[in-house]
């Protein structure tokens, strides 16, 4: 059964920081390409981070750029995603997921195969 499993989500003061994890079963990560997202209450899915390490690709969402950081552990076959310096607008449920497909746009979520069920970070003080 291929699944994807996020974590580390909780309450966190602005400022502060937290990672996220996206571990995998039934295939393998390093074949995709996979996405970090997030959606607050009444808006969109919208793309935050990307990564594909067998073409050498990360990229960042303009909002996040310089405060988050994404990896991967090939050998736990789990993707991390380290937030520093957190705003209460980062508040959201953060989905990770993972696609086969290349040239098309990464942060459209139409795009991705497979998603996990999310996990829920609230940055408030």
């Amino acid at each position: 059964q291929l699944q994807l499993v996020e974590s580390g989500g909780g309450l966190v003061q602005p400022g502060g920081s937290l990672r996220l994890s996206c571990a995998a079963s039934g295939f393998t990560l390093e074949n995709y390409g996979i996405g970090w997202f997030r959606q607050a209450p009444g808006k969109e899915r919208e793309g935050v981070s990307y990564i594909r390490v067998s073409v050498g690709i990360t990229d960042y969402a303009d909002s996040v750029k310089g405060r988050f950081i994404i990896s991967r552990d090939n050998a736990k076959n789990t993707v991390y995603l380290q937030m520093n310096s957190l705003k209460p607008e980062d508040t959201g449920v953060y989905y990770c997921a993972a696609r086969s497909g290349y040239g098309i746009s990464r942060w459209r979520p139409i795009t991705y195969d497979y998603w996990g069920q999310g996990t829920q970070v609230t940055v408030s003080s």
